[in-house]
């Protein structure tokens, strides 16, 4: 079976799927030769001319720049720098729009040629043949050679990657896009340096064979390359069939060796290596004239341009410059200009663009001539694409993945193997712009495929600085403990262990010493207080548990607290009293001692009303009851004292009592009748004295008829009666018993008169009767007369709704009967009398609420 190599010497060809075939319309331009291009007046040099990173700048605005002057400098393989194309001033280094198909802008230089043309020193390689191809490779580098076919991928690191390994070496010069005849005039008119090209590359790849793939289309370049080539160069020029696109890198060598280039893969893979023409010419600039890239051949064609044709024009030379030099004239309904062919080709922004490495065509076709793109419309599923794509792709898949920015499914359908040839957007009758898709697609995934690297990237600097900083940390570490280690020998060889132990001894000793005073400062008072605390507690609870009989000896402090609040309740009073007298205009003295004393007392009674309503808001009750039990201790040992305590608790239970009447309009009559009835005895202080005491046992039953309605007032009775009973033995405890009622007594009296509005009348009668001589025992009996009255008034008022209170009552009434002066008993009564008047108070409270309320002016 023969060889590859033997069978494309014998002349055998393949064929690639797909393919379609355009007007080429290749005659309008490769009739003439390659013109010169005249100078333009400004240059425009994008820094990016090429694939890969762009170099560093080595000029600044306003520098002086010669002709083949390196401008930007790199190390990077995957670049190569740019020179000067003529010599003149960099006059600005800005953003400019590039030759690309976003349209966008990039960085530039911009130069203004001075005409001079004065060239750098040029460094061209003696004889190749002695140099060693790494050598030439870098050379190539450094002259800026980029691939001229239209990827401008960097010849020397092309070249690099197929040393040692490249079988055979193929020469693009297809040139398949319709109306682009660069490679085609190249060959016609400088075969000679593309053949010297060609022998560079030999030299350095070392093929088993070189071949030259060119369609028949262009029998005059053919014949000037076969012009050219000796037997001993093993090179073939090999014929192919005119079909659009057989110059792709893959469907070139499928056609000239029928092997595949894998997927993602290169032709190096396989051991081929292919270069455009143009390249060719360029190395051989490069290597054997020292001439850097700076201009390449351009085809100016399309109906609208007057003289269609090539010419050698200077990179950075703009577009509009280079169609006035062949006579453009733009079509009044469609002006367009585009760069490169109809088939891969772009539409220009503006025609100020400049010429750059990758540039090989600028057309500008007529309306006609190119149908302008109309709007798209919907797959019609008619798989012409499929049929006409080179790689066997499926187009219209491609294009809705693309469209619905599903990239994984685009790459899962080798989006990437698309050569962007736009055979499938010239078949499709929808005039859908498939490649578009493709292009926009592509660069989404390069740019998230880039982001997923610089994060990656990003990650590993991360984790390297982690690590570090953990490696730092432990020798840190490290070091500090061997510097320790290193203290402790010392310290031991020089006996340092017992200084510091020393020293510890003489700390612990310090604070031992001072632990003892702080004890003997702090200890004894802190005990103190704790067993004063302790003491205190027990006293509470023992007089908690003991109730009345454990009482704390306060005395002097609750007499001076007495006496605080009762001058204050007197200030306040006598305020009141002279308001209340200022208000009321005291008749002034007539003269008569009777009448003045009558007057004196009526105000005396309007002041102690004024200060008993004052103390009606005062809830604070507790305080004074106390008070008032401590100073009764004092004639606590005095029976009659006792007994008159208890006659005087008696006293203020008729008077809250009398409390209740400020509801009763009708009870005048009826006093001044009892008072005349009682007027009789009134000679017999015996018989006053009995009346007197039948009044306070009426009081207690009319007491007695208020409980009716309050059904938990029976325990606290009979417990302050119990209460009462036991300390009845006790002439100190019955005192201060009857002082806690007296003060309770005056607080229900005060709460009673709270509500009461209209009693001027009553107290001016008291007050009259009050002030009679208290030596006259007939005015005294009249006043009790008058008392007994009042009283049986109030019983008979609580009598109307309580029917079953007889029997208490009279038993009550008989025990009240006893005589004043035998201390126990009086105590009981003190103790009964002062829970009577309580419920008093309280039925009194309740029919004040109840009753109407008169308001009277004295």
């Amino acid at each position: 079976m023969l060889s590859i190599i033997e069978q494309i010497k014998q002349g055998q060809l393949w064929d690639f799927p797909g393919g379609i075939h355009p007007p080429e319309q290749k005659t309008l331009s490769n009739r003439t030769a390659i013109a010169e291009a005249a100078l333009p007046p400004k240059l425009v040099l994008p820094l990016k001319q090429h694939l890969g990173a762009i170099g560093d700048l080595l000029v600044s605005a306003g520098d002086k720049v010669k002709k083949g002057q390196m401008l930007t400098h790199t190390d990077v393989a995957l670049s190569v720098p740019i020179h000067a194309p003529t010599s003149g001033t960099v006059i600005a280094i800005e953003q400019h729009t590039i030759a690309h198909p976003s349209g966008l802008s990039d960085r530039c230089i911009v130069i203004e040629p001075d005409g001079e043309e004065t060239w750098t020193a040029k460094t061209p390689v003696a004889n190749y043949h002695d140099a060693s191809p790494a050598d030439l490779i870098d050379h190539i580098r450094l002259h800026g050679i980029a691939g001229m076919g239209g990827a401008g991928f960097p010849a020397g690191r092309k070249l690099q990657s197929g040393l040692g390994k490249t079988e055979i070496l193929i020469l693009n010069a297809a040139e398949c896009e319709p109306y682009i005849t660069a490679d085609d005039r190249l060959m016609q008119d400088h075969a000679e340096e593309v053949i010297k090209g060609i022998r560079i590359l030999q030299h350095i790849l070392q093929p088993k064979l070189t071949v030259i793939g060119i369609e028949d289309n262009k029998p005059e370049a053919i014949a000037a390359l076969q012009a050219q080539v000796s037997e001993q160069d093993n090179i073939v020029i090999r014929v192919i069939p005119t079909k659009y696109p057989s110059g792709g890198e893959k469907q070139l060598i499928k056609v000239l060796t029928g092997k595949e280039v894998p997927s993602k893969g290169i032709p190096a893979d396989i051991g081929i290596m292919m270069h455009n023409v143009g390249t060719a010419h360029a190395i051989k600039r490069a290597v054997v004239d020292g001439e850097p890239l700076i201009q390449r051949v351009v085809t100016v064609t399309g109906q609208t341009v007057k003289q269609p044709g090539n010419a050698w024009a200077l990179l950075g030379t703009p577009v509009q410059f280079l169609l006035e030099r062949f006579g453009f004239k733009a079509d009044k309904k469609l002006p367009r200009v585009i760069m490169g062919g109809p088939m891969m080709g772009f539409t220009l922004p503006h025609t100020a663009v400049p010429v750059t490495k990758i540039s090989n065509c600028i057309l500008a076709p007529t309306r006609k001539e190119i149908s302008p793109t109309t709007q798209e419309m919907a797959c019609i599923r008619c798989t012409a694409c499929a049929e006409a794509c080179p790689v066997s792709l499926l187009p219209q898949q491609l294009q809705w993945y693309a469209k619905d920015e599903d990239y994984d499914k685009c790459e899962e359908y080798n989006l990437f193997d698309c050569i962007e040839c736009g055979a499938c957007a010239y078949v499709c009758p929808s005039e859908i712009p498939l490649v578009h898709y493709y292009r926009q697609a592509k660069a989404e995934i390069h740019h998230r495929k880039q982001d997923e690297i610089n994060a990656e990237r990003a990650k590993q600097r991360f984790e390297a600085k982690k690590a570090r900083l953990e490696r730092d940390k432990a020798e840190r570490e490290n070091r500090f403990k061997k510097a320790a280690d290193n203290r402790r020998q010392e310290m031991k060889s020089s006996g340092g262990d017992d200084a510091v132990a020393a020293a510890i001894a003489r700390v612990k000793a310090k604070q031992a010493a001072a632990s003892p005073d702080t004890s003997t400062e702090k200890k004894p008072a802190v005990a103190a207080a704790i067993a004063r605390a302790k003491a205190k507690q027990a006293a509470a609870q023992a007089a908690q548990s003991e109730n009345t009989e454990a009482l704390p000896d306060n005395t002097e402090m609750a007499k001076l607290r007495e006496e605080r609040k009762r001058q204050a309740r007197e200030r306040k009073a006598a305020k009141q009293a002279a308001e209340a007298s200022s208000d009321l205009e005291a008749p002034a003295s007539t003269g008569d001692a009777k009448k003045d004393a009558v007057a004196a007392a009526i105000a005396r009674a309007k002041a102690r009303k004024a200060a008993q309503q004052a103390r009606a808001t005062e809830t604070e009750a507790a305080e004074p009851e106390k008070a008032e039990a401590e100073q009764a201790d004092e004639p606590a040992d005095d029976p009659k004292k006792a007994a008159v305590a208890a006659a005087i608790a008696r006293a203020k239970a008729r008077k809250a009592a009398q409390q209740a009447r400020t509801t009763e309009t009708e009870a005048a009559e009826p006093e001044k009748a009892e008072a005349e009835q009682a007027d009789a005895p009134a000679d017999d202080p015996k018989k006053a004295a009995v009346a007197a005491a039948i009044a306070r046992a009426k009081a207690r039953k009319a007491a007695q008829q208020a409980r009716s309605t309050e059904t938990e007032a029976a325990e606290p009775e009979k417990a302050e009666a119990e209460q009462a009973d036991a300390s009845a033995n006790d002439p100190k405890r019955a005192a201060v018993a009857a002082a806690i009622v007296r003060a309770k007594a005056r607080k229900a009296a005060q709460q009673a008169r709270s509500t009461e509005t209209e009693a001027a009348e009553p107290e001016k009668a008291e007050a009259e009767q009050a002030d009679a001589p208290a030596d006259d025992p007939k005015k005294a009996a009249v006043a009790a007369a008058i008392a007994r009255a009042k009283a049986r008034k109030a019983a008979q008022q609580a009598r109307s709704t309580e029917t079953e209170a007889a029997e208490p009552e009279k038993a009550e009434a008989e025990q009240a009967d006893v005589p004043a002066d035998d201390p126990k008993k009086a105590a009981v009564a003190a103790a009964i009398a002062r829970a009577k008047a309580r419920k008093a108070a309280k039925e009194a409270e309740q029919a004040g609420k109840n009753a109407p309320q008169n308001h009277e002016e004295n």
